[in-house]
């Protein structure tokens, strides 16, 4: 059996699959990283714990995480839940659960499930994208997560993207110190941004999309830099390993606007006559997390 963890932004996930990958019991709590580390780390521990009660007999733990372990330390770091950074999550969690644990960034939890047992399925190299609290993304070579020398493969998010217009504000600077990552272009609470300094009024991504299908001019103009934001942000992606196929996760993925103009406005920077890449929405929900966590370190579950 296998247990796994996906720490997001507001909640974490748990789930104990059998050893035929079905799902035995799943669980949901709040994410409270605004408590701090410690508060997190008990939250992870007790989900865990709990659901290796149930479990019968061996259990593997894998948890997703927004950052990654520094393979030289030991610690955490590039984490947008900043509290996490520094700190030894992995070895902590395994002194308090006494077995061995698996941590690994979520956007390569999100991309393994997808590519093995989502909408990527039949692709051999696939770039799986989270569009939501913040931004990630996870190579997927033949099933497997790619992390590179460094732990930081697919971080995607952090690589600054130009305004090209010239009257939009200076950029937001990010939390790992840089102005204008993709993160502070294509997360929800980015366009949430974008939306209120051009209406005045400041709702939460879902609304803008929602206004967007009323036909409101400010959430349309906001929409629509977020495209051209999207198509240059994609079309790097391809221009550097040119994926078999790009699958889209988080709570913007659910954007129809994404699939129905986005290709479009790839299309548009692409060094290539035509896009050809599928930009695929996910088909485990926000839980395709939490099932590539299930599976770290075990590759043997990703064929069924």
């Amino acid at each position: 059996m296998r247990v796994g963890l996906d720490l997001g932004g507001t909640k974490t996930e748990g789930i104990l699959l059998d050893a035929a990958g079905a799902v035995v019991a799943r669980r949901r709590i709040p994410t409270r990283s605004e408590a701090g580390y410690d508060a997190v780390l008990d939250d992870l521990a007790g989900l865990a714990a709990g659901l290796l009660e149930e479990a019968e007999g061996p259990a593997l733990v894998g948890v997703g995480i927004p950052g990654c372990i520094d393979a030289h330390t030991g610690l955490v770091k590039n984490s947008n839940t900043t509290g996490l950074i520094g700190h030894p999550l992995k070895s902590d969690l395994e002194d308090r659960l006494g077995r061995s644990v698996e941590v690994a960034n979520d956007a390569n939890c999100f991309a393994v499930a997808e590519a093995v047992a989502g909408a990527a399925q039949g692709h051999d190299v696939v770039f799986g994208i989270i569009l939501g609290t913040g931004v990630g993304g996870g190579l997927v070579i033949g099933g497997k997560a790619r992390t590179g020398r460094h732990g930081i493969a697919g971080e995607w998010g952090h690589s600054p993207l130009q305004d090209l217009d010239p009257a939009a504000p200076e950029p937001t600077r990010c939390y790992c110190g840089q102005r204008g990552c993709l993160e502070t272009r294509l997360s929800g609470p980015a366009l949430e941004q974008d939306h209120a300094r051009l209406s005045g009024d400041r709702v939460r991504a879902p609304e803008v999309l929602q206004r967007l299908a009323a036909g409101d001019a400010h959430a349309k103009r906001a929409v629509e830099r977020y495209l051209a934001f999207f198509g240059e942000a994609i079309a790097r992606v391809i221009h550097l390993i040119d994926p078999d196929a790009i699958v889209l996760g988080g709570g913007l993925s659910n954007a129809d606007v994404l699939y129905e103009r986005g290709p479009a406005a790839v299309e548009r920077v692409l060094f290539n006559d035509r896009l050809q890449t599928p930009i695929l929405r996910n088909e485990l929900g926000d839980s395709a997390g939490v099932f590539g966590a299930a599976w770290l370190g075990d590759e043997a579950t990703h064929a069924g």
